[in-house]
């Protein structure tokens, strides 16, 4: 990416894009025992930071969007753009390509 954003809430997802932040697995278990970067696995759960106001259908209307900001999701093992802030990193999917809606 050219240019460089200073904070990722200069960022607003166009159409049916989706902006998340994956959820990191914690470093130390229950007990106190910190875990080597090497166990420590990605998870597929995001958080919703932002979200576009919807595709248009054939007939011109704005459809709505399945996710809202604050919400939590499952994502795809691999897939979507990555967006890289500071030492953050971030991805950008299609509404459609979000697996599920985690219910809390």
């Amino acid at each position: 990416m050219s240019t460089i954003l200073r904070s990722i809430k200069a960022l607003s997802p166009l159409l049916d894009r989706v902006l998340v932040q994956r959820v990191k697995m914690e470093s130390k278990t229950a007990g106190g025992i910190f875990l080597p970067d090497s166990a420590v696995k990605e998870l597929n759960e995001a958080k919703v930071l932002a979200v576009g106001p919807g595709a248009m259908d054939k007939d011109g209307k704005r459809m709505t969007m399945s996710v809202a900001a604050g919400d939590k999701v499952l994502i795809p093992q691999f897939g979507g753009s990555p967006i890289k802030v500071g030492d953050e990193e971030y991805s950008i999917f299609r509404d459609h390509e979000l697996l599920a809606k985690i219910n809390e």
